[in-house]
């Protein structure tokens, strides 16, 4: 059984950062890419970035490119997620999740998903 335990979430002023971390357990991850996601009130869960098994390619969204950064420690099969400049925009649930093999940008295709972290940014 997969399980993904996200943390570092929180509230923080309009320019502040946080690292968001994601640890999963119950299988071997070899080949699985892991990506975060987010869900602000009222609007369908959105790609934020992606990364690769080998941490050899990350991918994000238009709207955190340049502030966000992915990366992963296969040993501690932990991903985090460097939030910097953060905007009120960016306010949301963060979700970690995982699916074998490329990344996909749609949040339907992936099975397993974290609780979720809050993060707040004010203006």
């Amino acid at each position: 059984q997969v399980q993904l335990v996200e943390s570092g979430g929180g509230s923080v002023p309009a320019g502040g950062s946080l690292r968001l971390s994601c640890a999963a357990s119950g299988r071997t991850f070899s080949n699985y890419a892991m990506s975060w996601f987010r869900q602000a009130p009222g609007k369908t869960r959105e790609f934020v970035a992606a990364i690769s098994w080998s941490a050899g390619s990350t991918y994000y969204a238009d709207s955190v490119k340049g502030r966000f950064t992915i990366s992963r420690d296969n040993a501690k099969n932990t991903v985090y997620l460097q939030m910097n400049t953060l905007k009120p925009e960016d306010t949301a649930v963060y979700y970690c999740t995982t699916k074998i093999g490329q990344y996909s940008t749609n949040w339907y295709v992936h099975r397993y998903w974290g609780q979720g972290t809050q993060v707040t940014v004010s203006s």
